[in-house]
């Protein structure tokens, strides 16, 4: 029996014990849907296989090396995966496009006595859910921006609004993005397709009828593409300007990105990529900077040589900000300026944008 993809406007909750992708890891690693877990039937290896015996011989062939590897493979996750599920476990499976590997997995399965399902399309049928919220359908939510200079702690704020009760969306977070030059965490950055399923899912969990912060970004954080959708409904919403001094802004740089000086070689690896756009000069005095551990001078330097005037470039179609909030960036001073925040937002979703 075939079971249809809830609607993604909500947070996914499937009337199943558990959501089972058996596609290969490969697949999974790429993206899956949120909350399943992984029990390939073909690993990357063996999918490769049977796809090439597909092709360059026969799908009878393909079909028949296919079942041997999916029956294996599915002993292996039936003696260890599972081994401790009871009677009345109930699983939903899918694949691809809820073909054979689903649909084989999931009778064996219920051989043993499991109420097995298959989800209705498989990946791509959530796939394509995605795709129409994000590049189809316009965004339910009112977004306001909080926006501001390099090093005026919109990250930090967001959070700190979200822990005040404020519905708030992390793009940097979702998108393991600092989203700029030094912006690299550790892990990398998840695929697109990953970071569309991780935006469906986050907008999913935040009610429409309350207004949403989100910081300013450009159309990319990172190497990953902010989804139409979300990026014509940020382009018109209204924007919260956060100030401070570049002194502060500086010294809050400094202490924020430890985890980046701390490698000073990496470190200097990172401005030898600005030597495009500051010349190989400047970027070697940066460097310096580096190894004399003079960060909170070389975050001023960065902050006033390059990163205002591309912010300011980048701002030049966006508009004046419908509200500005001075900040100085210790304890007390965020503090309060998460506090000013809170209903700040609800009183610039409020007005009328025209």
């Amino acid at each position: 029996m075939a079971h249809d993809l809830p609607n993604l406007s909500k947070p996914l909750d499937f009337p199943f014990d558990s959501l089972i992708d058996v596609r290969s890891p490969a697949e999974y690693a790429e993206d899956h849907v949120p909350g399943a877990i992984s029990l390939p039937v073909l690993d990357n290896e063996e999918r490769a296989l049977v796809g090439t015996i597909y092709k360059q011989d026969s799908p009878f062939k393909a079909r028949k090396v296919g079942a041997a590897l999916v029956a294996r493979n599915a002993a292996r996750h039936i003696e260890t995966a599972l081994a401790e599920k009871d009677g009345g476990w109930r699983p939903l499976v899918y694949c691809w496009r809820g073909g054979q590997r689903s649909n084989s997995f999931a009778s064996i399965l219920a051989q043993i006595g499991w109420r097995a399902d298959v989800l209705q399309g498989g990946y791509q049928s959530y796939r394509r859910a995605v795709v129409a919220a994000l590049y189809g359908n316009a965004l339910a939510h009112r977004l306001v921006l909080i926006d501001g200079d390099t090093g005026t702690a919109k990250t930090e704020l967001l959070h700190m609004v979200a822990s005040r009760g404020g519905q708030v969306l992390d793009l940097e977070g979702l998108a393991n993005h600092r989203g700029s030059v030094l912006g690299p965490r550790p892990g990398g950055q998840p695929s697109q397709k990953m970071l569309e399923s991780r935006l469906v899912q986050a907008l999913a969990a935040l009610d429409p009828a309350r207004p949403v912060l989100v910081e300013a970004e450009s159309s990319k954080v990172g190497d990953l593409l902010v989804p139409p959708s979300l990026w014509s409904a940020m382009r018109a919403a209204p924007r919260i300007r956060m100030q401070a001094s570049v002194e502060d802004r500086a010294r809050y740089l400094a202490r924020t990105y430890t985890d980046i000086s701390q490698d000073r070689g990496h470190l200097k690896e990172i401005l030898g990529q600005l030597v495009r756009l500051q010349g190989r000069a400047r970027v070697a005095e940066w460097q310096a900077m580096v190894d004399a551990g003079a960060f909170e001078a070389l975050a001023l330097e960065l902050v006033t040589r390059h990163y205002d005037s591309r912010y300011a470039a980048s701002r030049k179609d966006a508009g004046a900000p419908v509200a500005r909030l001075d900040v100085t960036l210790d304890p007390d001073g965020m503090a309060r300026a998460a506090d000013a925040l809170l209903p700040l937002v609800d009183k610039v979703a409020e007005q009328d944008p025209t």
